[in-house]
């Protein structure tokens, strides 16, 4: 070979390998550029190689799914949402001490709403609503759909029978919607819907609709306003029971968000349906359903309370089963014979015996116990039994005390006779108002109502003058 072939030969393997190390070069350093210079095709083949590695896509870090809270609390705990915008609050101080020296009631608040808690929070996150509001029910019934209190409100949520009808909760002498545990959830959720929006968003005043009524809100409301003061709830010169309402509910979330540290032992609730509904085309009676599915027959009436007679009477066409026992009910029901049926309903002599007393007149009305009153003269006087007064107001003892509202049914209220001699029974005495006082402290002196006290003084006013004189009506 020439000395010229070879410096060829040797020339075209420098020129080769100059491309080969400028292809390595842009393969690895982006953006740099090689000394040498690159015939045009060889520029474009390196630039194409350059590409290809560029956008070569990088293996996916898959971040894996967040796994849904195994406890109904910490679920409850990710929702809620009235705690951002609460400072320092005395009021809210002071109910939080409660609760956390009273570890007890928040405990057995929680055993018992164990049951329906999932259910409450499910409707509550499907109306995008504070979970905070799932523990309402702890403060007006501890989640007991049975509860019933002195002004006649009924069930886990405490609607009175006026509210429970407007929100289509029916009540007759077999059925109180009221104490239905998915009836009335639903009803009052609706109702706390319709006041967030009446108090422009505001779920504080929501709140203290609830429980006040949306009237007493509104007032105070306008009230400040045409005073000059804030109108947020905080400063409203509302009732006492509605002032510390609104705390108590916020400090129960705060001791529910961190229970470790207010001593507070909540057991855990599995985030899951305690409960579904069973369909049914019968009347049943609760004890046999219970023995024929074998579920404890305290936790199937605690599921479905709203049966006052345990019959499955008035009200809708569902039964309220723990989860792991629904399906087999539903099958076994769906599969018995006419006659089998039968062993499942109420027995005919009681089923009677109820309808009877339901078609009975009754005189519903209240009693409101006087000093010196007692379960046994209450009773003769309004022609009921003993026994009767106590399962109507759900007493478990036999002491009264005074200003107390009993609900009575049947029987017959005294007569006007009666009432003269009841009233020649009271002893009338005059009182002269000393410097300082008012109307609510010469009440509580003799143990009165004050709506009594200015009903017998009707043009005593409201500020009382020292020297004025008051007629008191005080029971023997």
């Amino acid at each position: 070979m020439s000395s010229r072939s070879r410096r060829t030969s040797h020339s075209v393997a420098l020129t080769r390998l100059a491309q080969i190390s400028a292809l390595a070069l842009a393969a690895t350093l982006v953006g740099c550029q090689s000394t040498r210079q690159l015939d045009e095709s060889d520029s474009v083949r390196a630039h194409n190689y350059q590409a290809r590695l560029k956008h070569k896509p990088a293996p996916l870090l898959v971040k894996p799914a967040e796994q849904p809270p195994q406890d109904v609390w910490e679920r409850m705990r990710q929702g809620f949402a009235l705690q951002d915008s609460i400072d320092v609050n005395p009021r809210i101080e002071q109910q939080r001490l409660w609760f956390a020296s009273n570890p007890t009631f928040i405990e057995s608040a929680g055993e018992r709403g164990s049951l329906y808690l999932h259910y409450i929070v499910e409707r509550l996150e499907e109306r995008d609503m504070p979970l905070e509001l799932a523990l309402l029910p702890a403060i007006e019934s501890a989640y007991n759909p049975m509860a019933y209190s002195r002004a006649h409100a009924a069930g886990m949520w405490q609607f009175i029978p006026s509210t429970g009808r407007h929100f289509n909760l029916r009540q007759t002498n077999f059925y109180d919607g009221r104490r239905d545990v998915t009836a009335s959830t639903n009803a009052a959720l609706d109702y706390l819907g319709r006041l967030h929006d009446m108090f422009n968003g505001d779920w504080l005043l929501a709140l203290a609709a609830y429980n006040a009524g949306e009237g007493t809100v509104s007032r105070a409301i306008e009230r400040n306003e045409r005073l000059g003061l804030p109108t947020d709830y905080w400063n409203l010169p509302l009732p006492q029971e509605t002032r510390d309402y609104v705390p108590k509910l916020l400090a129960l979330s705060q001791v529910v968000l961190t229970p470790e540290a207010y001593g507070v032992n909540l057991n855990p609730i599995a985030n899951e349906p305690y409960f579904e509904a069973v369909a049914i085309n019968d009347r049943l009676d609760l004890s046999r359903v219970a023995a024929f599915a074998n579920i404890d027959e305290d936790e199937l009436i605690q599921l479905n309370p709203a049966f006052k007679k345990r019959m499955t009477v008035d009200g809708p066409q569902q039964l309220l089963v723990p989860t792991a026992k629904a399906q087999l009910l539903s099958d076994s029901l769906s599969n018995l014979k006419p006659e089998q049926l039968v062993s499942l309903q109420p027995n005919k002599a009681v089923f009677a015996r109820a309808v009877a007393e339901a078609k009975a007149p009754v005189a519903a009305r209240s009693y409101r116990v006087k000093r010196g009153d007692n379960l046994g003269a209450i009773a003769k006087a309004n022609r009921v039994s003993v026994k009767d007064i106590k399962r109507w107001n759900r007493l478990s003892g036999n002491s009264v005390r005074a200003g107390q509202v009993l609900a009575l049914r049947g029987g017959s209220a005294p007569s006007a006779a009666g009432n003269r001699v009841a009233a020649s029974a009271q002893r009338t005495t005059q009182y002269k108002v000393r410097k300082g006082d008012s109307l609510y402290l010469v009440a509580k002196r003799f143990n009165v109502e004050m709506k009594h006290l200015k009903r017998w003084n009707p043009r005593s006013g409201h500020a009382l003058k020292p020297g004025q004189t008051l007629t008191v009506y005080l029971s023997h």
